[in-house]
């Protein structure tokens, strides 16, 4: 049977919210940054990151897992770790951390200033745990391809993808904050029904044609 898309363009926090998923689906996205907020106001949108990892968290079906892509940022001359922004939600929800990867974003000892040459992929689980069957490498060589400057990578979301059907029984993607759909096309290419949920009016167009 082909796999299914589907694309809501509507908020995916009020979406999240309304849901009650079943075992079967399993979460990637990349939260959005400050600087794709009009308000630019880091103490809220610290606030805001914070509620929208812990709802995804909480809405994790028990068994499955939610799998985040975030590349950290410096205000103010101060960096923000934004994997340590996630373990603080983590820590208000059941899911625990049970792998942590490092993916290059940049050629090994490049300078970089504003955002790091590397990005976090963090792994969230109610009840899997990471050990000997499911463990994989620890840094990823490169994103992939990209079609638009934020996106995932096309790299990482294979990989991503990969782990959910391979050790977290996943067989529908659900992809908060889904962009231009990256994720969702990588999902339908494994065999795997994909969701996202994206407010944009342009970008959910492209992620029901990836």
């Amino acid at each position: 049977m082909k796999p299914n898309r589907e694309v809501h363009e509507v908020d995916a926090i009020g979406w999240l919210q309304q849901q009650e998923l079943a075992a079967g689906n399993a979460f990637v996205t990349s939260l959005p940054n400050v600087d794709e907020f009009q308000h630019r106001n880091f103490d809220r949108w610290r606030k805001w990151f914070h509620d929208a990892a812990a709802l995804i968290m909480d809405k994790t079906p028990e068994g499955s897992a939610a799998v985040f892509f975030q590349t950290d940022i410096k205000v103010d001359g101060i960096w923000i770790d934004k994997s340590f922004l996630l373990q603080q939600a983590a820590e208000q929800t059941n899911c625990k951390l049970i792998w942590h990867k490092t993916v290059l974003r940049a050629p090994i000892s490049t300078v970089t200033n504003v955002r790091p040459g590397y990005a976090h992929l963090l792994c969230f689980a109610p009840q899997l745990r990471s050990n000997d069957d499911n463990a994989t490498p620890d840094v990823l060589p490169q994103l992939g391809k990209k079609d638009w400057p934020r996106a995932m990578g096309s790299d990482v979301a294979t990989f991503a993808v990969n782990w959910l059907r391979d050790h977290a029984g996943a067989k529908t993607i659900v992809a908060p904050f889904c962009g231009t759909g990256t994720t969702l096309a990588v999902a339908n290419k494994l065999g795997l029904h994909a969701i996202g949920i994206e407010r944009s009016t342009s970008r959910a167009s492209k992620a029901r044609q990836q």
